[in-house]
């Protein structure tokens, strides 16, 4: 990934469209599971590689989830 792609490397983390507060889930795509963050607009981010599985993902979820 490259800076300012992710939010974690410096993407906003609201859509400047939709103004939604964006904030990391498991996603699926034809490619597999992923991390990734979604507005009212459509897919917004994609925040990890692709895992198999929905729930290797989900164990993984906890290490994009941004800390209060």
């Amino acid at each position: 990934m490259l800076p300012g792609e992710t939010i974690d490397s410096g993407a906003p983390d609201t859509c400047n469209d939709c103004h939604i507060k964006l904030v990391p889930k498991v996603c699926k795509s034809g490619a597999g599971y992923y991390i990734g963050t979604w507005c009212n607009c459509g897919p917004y981010s994609r925040e990890s590689g692709y895992y198999p599985t929905e729930e290797a993902a989900e164990a993984d979820l906890d290490k994009y989830v941004p800390r209060s």
